[in-house]
């Protein structure tokens, strides 16, 4: 049974059943499948479009914001990298950090019911190399510093209210957040070569300011069970978070998060991989290795950010490799969605869909010349799969 199957399929067991009817008879090594090369489900890439974006018949690309030129008389921020969507009436907004060291933080475009930009704004600013976050239930955008000893910031997508630092949620190289409503907690990525995993458990669900952060503890397979502990302080110093707990997982370069159906899933760039975490049996695994990928070569590399859909597809985008995002689907088949042409100095950054599911923003943080003041922020628009 397939590793995304799988997880649908212990969830509606677990939910009928309770979890000890399973506990004894499933094993993650068993089971484990990381995903494989198959046709896409959405057909194989076109030819260029005009802005030399490679996508599958039906879909087509738009630019809607270019770094240090103007959008709604906002100037656009350089570097544009991790990013949300959040719903604004009938119209949405999306959220976009700024990987920059002097400056960074965070700016948002406000776009209305027919997808036309009615506005543009700052909503964090005088942070360090903001580079990707997560959203929260409450609609706040959590921005994150990828910087030693960096803060996790709380953002008001709308810009009305002023950001606020969340020193409780631990100051360490902080990649991205995802949160999970079910547990109340917000897991976050650490982005060295021997990072952890954390998770966030606020005292008060949806109150950042206070609360227990906690590192996940695993052997060095790449399946198991895990726990979590206590991480004793937060603000790592003198001892980085990362190396005050014994038996803390490492994982090579902590990317991108998203969390869906009981199940978390992020990216380490450095060996190319997609972990998933199954939050009801506490049990982790690979969704995807590009070195296991057989026959031929691996369509995802370079992993980065993370986002997901309703039908159960995640979309990955490339930092390097050659500027795709690929997707993911439940039945573990990956193939490249969409590529960039001519930007082989760039990352893409920031996937995430609008509310209704048929519009996708995302970022080429360092665009054709590969200068953090060439970024260009995309709107892909299509049928995609609900």
């Amino acid at each position: 049974m397939s590793t995304l199957k799988r997880r649908n399929f212990l969830r509606a067991a677990v939910l009928g059943a309770g979890v000890t009817a399973f506990g004894n008879t499933f094993t993650p090594s068993a089971l484990a499948n990381p995903a494989q090369n198959g046709p896409s489900p959405y057909g194989p890439l076109q030819a260029a479009d005009a802005n030399g974006i490679e996508l599958p018949a039906g879909f087509t690309s738009r630019i809607v914001a270019r770094s240090r030129q103007k959008v709604a008389g906002y100037t656009w921020h350089d570097a544009p990298d991790g990013g949300a969507v959040f719903a604004d009436g009938s119209g949405w907004i999306y959220v976009s950090n700024s990987e920059v060291l002097l400056g960074g933080g965070a700016s948002a475009l406000k776009f209305d019911a027919n997808g036309t930009v009615t506005g543009a704004y700052r909503v964090l600013s005088n942070t360090r190399v903001n580079c990707a976050g997560g959203a929260t239930p409450w609609n706040t955008w959590l921005s994150c510093e990828e910087v030693d000893r960096g803060y996790v910031y709380e953002c008001d997508p709308w810009g009305v209210k002023a950001a606020i630092r969340r020193p409780a949620m631990g100051q360490f190289k902080h990649e991205a957040a995802a949160a999970d409503p079910v547990r109340k907690a917000v897991y976050l990525t650490e982005d060295v070569s021997d990072g952890c995993l954390y998770r966030f458990l606020p005292t008060t669900w949806g109150d950042l300011s206070a609360g227990k952060l906690q590192v996940l503890r695993a052997g060095t397979a790449t399946s198991g069970s895990f726990t979590w502990a206590d991480v004793p302080d937060v603000d790592g110093s003198p001892t980085a978070t990362r190396n005050q707990v014994s038996g803390a997982k490492r994982f090579n370069g902590g990317e991108g998060l998203h969390y869906a159906n009981d199940t978390a899933w992020f990216t380490t760039k450095g060996d190319n991989r997609l972990w998933q975490l199954n939050l009801t049996d506490n049990t982790y695994e690979l969704a995807y290795d590009d070195s296991l990928v057989s026959p031929g070569s691996a369509p995802l590399t370079g992993v980065d950010n993370v986002t997901g859909t309703a039908s159960g597809d995640l979309f990955v985008a490339e930092d390097g490799g050659n500027m795709e995002i690929c997707v993911i689907t439940p039945n573990d088949v990956v193939a490249p969605f969409l590529r960039i042409n001519g930007q082989s100095s760039s990352e893409i950054c920031g996937p995430a869909f609008t509310p209704a599911g048929n519009r996708l923003y995302f970022s080429s943080q360092r665009g054709t010349t590969g200068s953090t003041s060439a970024g260009i922020t995309y709107e892909v628009t299509g049928p995609f799969r609900h």
